[in-house]
Parts: structure tokens; C-alpha cells; sequence
């Protein structure tokens, strides 16, 4: 979908109005505060003089202006660079804080504090303020000073040590799983703590953690901890698995069903397994998986994908072909779905994902291109300027 910039189109968005100082870089903060942006917020990016977001420079050497990290989660944003070493600077931020919705940071536990933006003293400059914090295990306890990162959240929540298999190595999960699920859980406390000022008209102070949201995203798996003592491991059950064919590798989840596991025999033209004592129940299927997928892997290997699938989708099991990003960027439901969003950088097209969020009244545009380093000081400025120089109402 190409859509050019329209700011005009920001008056219908559902948080036109609403002013966010974002003082986040990377990925978790700059992916709530990028959701905010394309649903209307006027996001005021506030990067360090001279060097910007992190992300700017990631994977020479296509940083620059158009990076696609950078651009992937800046879109919607302006850009204003200052050292806040700067008495002058510092007091350009206050006075942006101090007619601002929503201040946002990411940094390690206690850096705003140090600089003297903490809750409390932006409380002290706007006390109807929404003050959002993300950090990688929390604001205090044993860890809070501890460098947090997505992948140290992965290894040390559990979610790293879950595997589909005993033999299946321990490794990284290549997609930044813990930054993108705690940037939307900062994303929903934003939103609902705008939603309680609405009634209240109180400011709040609202705390999210890679930690927390890596341990919030296996609660399943927690709560059968917690109150039966017993593990569950859905990549692991016996009637799921990704299979080779001829063609390619497709997973198939037995599930759902009365009786998954006669379908599945049906699909593959053998016979019917589950008239077999050894996988006549679940648990029975447990105790002989290993013969019963093996089973499996040799009749897929026997024909190509396209075969397979049909014949499961023809009686009803979930099976779905693997592939890479490459295969689903171009694929019918991506290009239905919208989920591509194109328009003019700085020096070349930007193309990045969508908005997975649908609204039939609050279309997501490109209003605003990922924002050159300090590219909008003069305009925020001049606009702080011509604030301080309008009359205030009597109350």
C-alpha cells in the first residue's frame, strides 16, 4: 500500500491531540511510541545531539537517514537533537514536558532520575502528565541496575530454555520477542491510563519490563506450573510437528478435533492409528511419539507439499507450508491485508510493515517519514516560543 504523507489525516486519528516527549531508542520504546504516532499522537523525538537513537546507526553500512532499522520503528515522529548537558537544552525540554500528555523513556533504571526528569519531577512541571517507563527486569528489586536486553529477557524468563524437543539446542529466538510484546504492553498502559485521566483528571506513572513481559507471555505454561506441578509444552504434543516433504517443510497441529490423529491417517492414506492400542489417547500418544512421528516424517517425505496440504485441508487439519520472511512479505494475504507501508525518505522510498491494528475509521498513514536527526528542532521550538508568548485563560 503507498501511501504518501497527509497530515491532514491526523485530525481523525483516534489520539489526535495528544502530545508524547519520547526519549526511547532502540526497539521496545520506539515501537510504542511509533503505535502512538500512527494512531495521531504528535511524537516529539528526543535524541542526543551529535549521535540520535542507537538504531540510526545499526548494521553499517546502511545507516544513515534512511536506515530500515531506524525507519521500521521512527515513522509518524519528529526529531529534535539536544544535549541535555546544556543548561539551554534542559530547560527546552522542561517547558515541552510541561504542555506534554505522555513523557516516555526507556532507559536503565534510575538514568532519568540522575538528569532530573524522574516521575516526580515531571510531576512537579505537569501534574496530568502520563509517565511510562520501560526497563529490562523493573525499577527496583535485585536486577533493576542490570543492562536489560531481548535476548538476556529470552534466557533468563524461561522462554529460551523451551524447546519443541530434549534434543533440540538451546538458542536464540531470532525475532525480538521480549521489545516487541513490553513496547504493546507499554502501548495498552499508556491508553489505559489516558482513558483513567479522562474520568479522573489525574496523571500516572505506569512500569513495564522486558522481564515481566516474557513472563506474562507463558502464562499458560505458568499456571500449570503453579497449580497442577506439571509441564506443558505445546510445540511438543504428539499429533504437531514440522515435516519434510519433496518440496519443502510444512507444520501440521493435530488438534481441535475428537479424534485428530484418524484424520491425520486419513490425509496420509494409512491406516487408521488411532484403532491401534499404542495411540489410542493422548496419553498413549505421548508414551509412543517418537514411533508415531516417525511415522509421519516418512509418509510426508514420500510427496511434495502442495500434496499434503491439500490432502489435510480437505479434512479439516490445521497445517500451514513453512517459510521465510521473504515468501510471507510477498504473499496474497500480506499484499490484502495492507500490512506494507511505502513512502518518500529522506533519500530514498521507505518500505516497512504496517500497522497490524485495523480501524475502519482511523486509517494508518505515513504522515510523517522517519525524521532526519534533529530535523524538526526549529518547528518544535518556534512552536514552544509562540506558547510562551499566548495569554493564558483566566481560570
Amino acid at each position: 500500500m503507498s501511501i504518501m504523507e497527509n497530515r491532514d489525516m491526523q485530525q481523525d486519528l483516534p489520539l489526535s491531540g495528544v502530545r508524547v516527549i519520547d526519549f526511547t531508542q532502540v526497539m521496545m520504546g520506539p515501537v510504542c511510541t511509533q503505535t502512538l504516532g500512527d494512531y495521531g499522537a504528535d511524537v516529539i523525538k528526543i535524541e542526543r545531539k551529535g549521535a540520535g537513537d542507537l538504531s540510526r546507526s545499526t548494521f553499517e553500512p546502511v545507516a544513515g537517514a534512511d536506515n530500515p532499522i531506524f525507519c521500521s520503528l521512527n515513522r509518524n515522529k519528529r526529531s529534535v537533537a539536544l544535549d541535555l548537558r546544556d543548561p539551554a537544552h534542559m530547560a527546552q525540554v522542561k517547558a515541552l514536558i510541561a504542555g506534554a500528555d505522555v513523557v516516555v523513556n526507556n532507559f536503565r533504571a534510575g538514568v532519568m532520575e540522575r538528569m532530573g526528569l524522574g516521575y516526580d519531577d515531571c510531576k512537579a512541571l505537569n501534574p496530568r502528565v502520563i509517565y511510562a517507563v520501560g526497563t529490562g527486569y523493573g525499577e527496583t528489586g535485585p536486577y533493576a541496575f542490570k543492562g536489560g536486553q531481548d535476548v538476556l529477557a529470552q534466557a533468563i524468563s524461561g522462554v529460551m530454555a523451551r524447546r519443541s524437543d530434549a534434543s533440540v539446542p538451546v538458542s536464540v529466538y531470532p525475532t525480538a520477542l521480549a521489545d516487541y510484546s513490553a513496547g504493546m504492553h507499554m502501548v495498552q498502559g499508556i491508553l489505559l491510563a489516558l482513558l483513567h485521566r479522562a474520568r479522573t483528571g489525574q496523571g500516572q506513572k505506569i512500569s513495564v519490563s522486558l522481564y515481566n513481559s516474557m513472563l506474562a507471555m507463558q502464562m499458560q505454561e505458568a499456571a500449570m506450573i503453579l497449580m497442577a506441578d506439571s509441564e506443558v509444552n505445546w510445540a511438543a504434543m504428539p499429533l504437531c510437528g514440522v515435516y519434510d516433504t519433496r518440496t519443502g517443510p510444512l507444520v501440521m497441529v493435530g488438534a481441535f478435533k475428537p479424534n485428530p490423529l484418524r484424520d491425520i491417517c486419513a490425509a496420509l492414506e494409512i491406516d487408521d492409528l488411532s484403532a491401534d492400542p499404542r495411540y489410542c489417547d493422548l496419553t498413549q500418544q505421548f508414551k509412543n511419539k517418537a514411533a508415531l512421528q516417525a511415522v509421519f516424517r516418512e509418509r510426508y517425505a514420500s510427496n511434495t507439499r502442495e500434496h499434503w496440504l491439500a490432502r489435510l485441508e480437505a479434512v479439516d487439519i490445521l497445517c500451514s507450508p513453512v517459510r521465510d520472511l521473504r515468501e510471507a512479505l510477498v504473499d496474497p494475504q500480506t499484499l490484502h491485508n495492507q500490512m506494507l507501508i511505502e513512502g518518500d525518505g529522506e533519500g530514498q522510498r521507505v518500505r516497512f510493515i504496517n500497522s497490524p491494528i485495523t480501524m475502519s475509521s482511523a486509517q494508518v498513514s505515513l504522515r510523517r517519514a522517519p525524521p532526519r536527526l534533529g530535523q524538526h528542532n526549529e518547528d518544535v521550538l518556534r512552536e514552544l516560543a509562540q506558547a510562551a508568548d499566548t495569554p493564558k485563560e483566566a481560570p
